[in-house]
């Protein structure tokens, strides 16, 4: 099946990743590649990360005795993989071979006092400089600005719609003009800040903003929407394509129930998991 249109034409690759035998996977709640294209599948399984060749061959298993609640995944320039952790209030570091390097909070105990991080943490992005941004959401309505070393700098955000306020800080990444996008799902769109924590704009009436993904030649915004959607714009707000619509399918490529993470590799080809619903994971080849 086709799905997008023009230059974001992609043509659905069914059944890709090749589990070895027995193996499931559970929700799916983020998915990310590396600088070689390997593909990192965050699940809530047994096997909570789960590597691929571009192929979908199997690599390798991570975190099985680490990692116990998946929620979002980012991998910085020098393949390091950060797990953020809802239930625990953790985040993990980890280095291309997997070992791990460090960990952000007290696994299983949430912050102190309200607004501490972290209370159910859901994403994070590395800096071009190495600071850490953190969006904690469940719990908290904060996004918690870290050094790379691990010492917390600045947080912003309390509940409300205004600017800098969240109902569900969901997701934390950084475009080529330094500029921080931050998914604010439960109102429905994506505010964005310099990396100070000051507030510029925001693109409102959106369904329900899960995860973004920039494009790091192109200057492009891929959007995982909860409501059964994808939307790729530019970055000032033009739609260039779109599919899903809001309606559940279990067709290849379409969806059954919720998009939550989103990623392209190399050749510009998406990946895109699905939570509240076991093992949906679609790969779009573009065309």
């Amino acid at each position: 099946m086709t799905f997008g249109s023009g230059k974001y034409t992609y043509e659905v690759a069914e059944g890709w990743a090749k589990l070895p035998s027995g193996w499931q996977f559970g929700w799916i709640p983020a998915v990310g590649c590396d600088s070689k294209d390997n593909v990192y599948v965050y699940s809530r399984s047994e096997h909570p990360l789960v590597i691929f060749d571009r192929e979908g061959n199997f690599l390798d298993v991570w975190g099985q005795d680490v990692l116990l609640d998946a929620h979002g995944i980012f991998i910085d320039k020098d393949d390091n993989v950060f797990c953020t952790e809802r239930n625990t209030h953790c985040v993990h570091k980890f280095d291309r071979n997997g070992k791990l390097l460090m960990t952000l909070g007290t696994p299983g105990v949430p912050g102190a006092q309200p607004g501490d991080p972290f209370n159910l943490p859901t994403d994070l992005v590395v800096a071009p400089n190495g600071d850490l941004y953190i969006s904690d959401g469940y719990g908290n309505a904060r996004v918690h600005h870290y050094s790379a070393d691990g010492q917390l700098l600045h947080s912003w955000g309390e509940p409300g719609s205004g600017p800098g306020q969240f109902d569900l800080s969901h997701c934390v990444r950084i475009d080529r003009q330094n500029q921080l996008w931050v998914c604010d799902r439960n109102n429905r769109r994506i505010q964005i800040f310099d990396l100070a924590g000051n507030y510029l704009s925001e693109w409102d009436d959106l369904a329900h903003p899960d995860q973004i993904y920039f494009d790091p030649t192109d200057d492009v915004v891929y959007i995982a929407e909860l409501d059964q959607q994808v939307s790729i714009y530019t970055l000032d707000h033009q739609l260039l394509t779109q599919w899903g619509g809001g309606v559940k399918s279990a067709k290849p490529g379409e969806f059954l129930a919720c998009p939550h993470g989103i990623w392209a590799d190399s050749h510009g080809d998406l990946y895109v998991s699905e939570v509240q619903t076991d093992g949906r994971l679609h790969k779009y080849v573009r065309q």
